[in-house]
């Protein structure tokens, strides 16, 4: 499976590595599945909120020739969801099998036009923002809605992860991978309609 963790200025760090450290465990754990991932960017570079600097493996790319895409969430969704530039970008990975967002990551989601007439989540904080992008706001740590994945706050890119890992594997993997990050709690169930 080919991923695209998309990365924009302004995005929340841990809602990218969160994720991205769980799919690297997981390639440790079944090194014959080999799930791999790039991020991908409108530049070169981009600051996350707190100015971290992140170089990008793809600039642009044809978001379609993944398997996945895969949205964190930060301030920087606030703005980003009425470029017309970026979500037109966004919109390329319309028949993309997995679409994934984390926190406000939904709101990118909703902006493309992907959770029209499909149910979401995002950071309890902002579900009011979501409502107008989605059918209906779910209040749950996760939720899918056929090829659509959405988590709620920072803390759920691990989730997510792990869920990712339950779907594309095992509960022996899924194990093994919580083994490796020291992951001692248990996710809340997942919301599927």
């Amino acid at each position: 499976m080919r991923i695209a963790i998309v990365v924009f200025d302004g995005m929340t760090l841990l809602d990218a590595t969160g994720f991205y450290d769980v799919m690297y465990r997981m390639n440790r754990v079944e090194q014959y599945r080999k799930v791999s991932w790039e991020l991908c960017g409108m530049k070169h570079t981009i600051k996350d909120e707190q100015g971290v600097r992140v170089e990008v493996d793809k600039v642009r790319p044809d978001l379609s020739a993944y398997d996945a895409i895969y949205i964190p969430g930060g301030f920087g969704t606030r703005y980003l969801r009425y470029d017309e530039e970026f979500v037109g970008w966004l919109r390329i990975a319309e028949k993309v099998k997995l679409k994934i967002s984390v926190s406000t990551g939904s709101l990118l989601l909703g902006a493309a036009g992907f959770l029209k007439e499909k149910r979401a989540t995002i950071d309890p904080n902002h579900r009011d923002l979501l409502k107008p992008y989605c059918k209906e706001v779910i209040s749950s740590h996760m939720v899918r809605d056929q090829e659509v994945i959405t988590a709620g706050g920072i803390s759920a890119s691990i989730d997510m992860g792990l869920y990712l890992v339950r779907l594309l594997s095992s509960e022996a993997v899924l194990h093994d991978v919580k083994q490796l990050l020291d992951y001692q709690h248990e996710f809340e169930e997942v919301v599927e309609f």
